[in-house]
């Protein structure tokens, strides 16, 4: 993803496109499933971890990312493909494997419809199917 991009998206949803928050949303961009902080923070070494703490939620509150409760005590967060868009209406669900403590963005798996009873008020939907990923069940054979 160019930094052109990048600022344009960033500069969208209202976030100063700072060369730190550039280089943190293209490293996050080309990630494929779920990450950590450490993750980011292993890739990006020259930029402190406070910093790119920061950032992420920043990222989460203008909805460039979303969080995910897996269980596993480590937040973990993927990336809203829609730049900004990103919201309860179109969440997906994960799966985190039991072996290897991935935790996978299932996109192509809407999260289920919920219809509350009276008076309840949905705040977020975290959907986690829990097992063993499909490179953690071939070693397993």
């Amino acid at each position: 993803m160019e930094n052109e991009h990048i600022v344009m998206i960033l500069e969208a949803v209202g976030i100063r496109p700072t060369a730190t928050r550039i280089l943190i949303y293209k490293t996050i961009s080309k990630l494929k499933d779920t990450f950590n902080l450490s993750d980011i923070e292993m890739e990006l070494l020259s930029i402190d971890k406070s910093t790119i703490f920061r950032t992420l939620v920043s990222f989460q509150e203008h909805h460039l990312i979303h969080s995910i409760d897996d269980g596993s005590g480590s937040s973990k967060y993927c990336l809203c493909r829609n730049q900004g868009e990103c919201h309860e209406e179109e969440g997906h669900c994960h799966f985190y494997c039991t072996k290897c403590n991935k935790t996978y963005c299932l996109e192509d798996h809407a999260t289920p419809n919920i219809v509350l009873p009276n008076g309840f008020e949905m705040k977020q939907v975290n959907y986690i199917v829990k097992g063993i990923c499909a490179t953690c069940n071939k070693r397993l054979f």
